[in-house]
């Protein structure tokens, strides 16, 4: 499958990130992000073997830079579940294809729709694997909760074609918003589309955060959650 060709003026709603962000948003290291989405080669013996990516990223490279949409922010989240539930490779290649033929779209994971079928999905591609390991577990009713935790779809609102339209990283009732149409996707305070990161930093040199919030114009209520927010990332940051 080609890439897609994605042009400067069409960037408005798909979101725009580097590695280095996504990995500061998901917590993945941005070199085990960079395999994931350009692939890798190593050898088994004396032949080479290259692994392809995992998914399909919705921005071809500039200039040799990985470029990434929210879609692709939303598929490292789920991806890094499934490694850090230890499941092989070869049935996180065989959970995503299946998806794909079922979802219909490159970012199958963080869509509603796999929240539904992904038990199933997961099961069938665990017994093409023939992963004995794996067998067991899924034949527990609560098997694929365990893979694919219910957290990592709280926050998210979904379109009506069931694929993801913004997060919500606080839950809906904190005013911090992950939208690929604002901003291009960086984290903000939904009410007014500061950065979450300029009010911290505003909040860091003022040493107050009513002072910070007269100055932006927002409720203090949104500069606590910036706070909050840029507090969790740099905690995920440094476990």
């Amino acid at each position: 499958m080609n890439e897609p060709q994605v042009a400067d003026s069409s960037l408005l709603g798909i979101g725009l990130y580097t590695v280095p962000e996504v990995s500061r948003l998901t917590g993945v290291s941005q070199a085990r992000l960079r395999r994931w989405l350009r692939g890798y080669t190593y050898r088994s013996g004396d032949a080479p073997v290259t692994s392809r990516p995992v998914w399909q990223r919705q921005l071809s490279e500039i200039d040799s830079t990985l470029g990434l949409g929210f879609l692709d922010l939303m598929e490292a989240r789920f991806v890094d579940a499934f490694r850090k539930a230890a499941v092989p490779w070869r049935v996180i290649r065989l959970c995503a294809e299946r998806a794909r033929e079922i979802v219909g779209t490159d970012h199958p994971f963080s869509s509603q729709r796999f929240r539904t079928d992904g038990r199933t999905i997961f099961a069938e591609s665990v017994d093409q694997a023939g992963e004995p390991r794996l067998l067991d577990l899924v034949k527990s009713q609560f098997a694929f909760a365990r893979v694919i935790a219910p957290s990592l779809y709280a926050g998210i609102e979904f379109s009506n074609r069931d694929m993801p339209l913004r997060w919500w990283p606080l839950g809906q009732t904190t005013p911090v918003v992950i939208d690929p149409a604002r901003s291009f996707g960086q984290p903000i305070v939904n009410t007014s589309g500061i950065p979450t990161a300029v009010l911290a930093d505003a909040v860091a040199a003022e040493g107050s955060v009513a002072k910070v919030a007269r100055i932006y114009q927002v409720p203090p209520r949104s500069v606590h959650a910036a706070l909050r927010f840029e507090q969790q990332v740099a905690e995920r940051l440094a476990a």
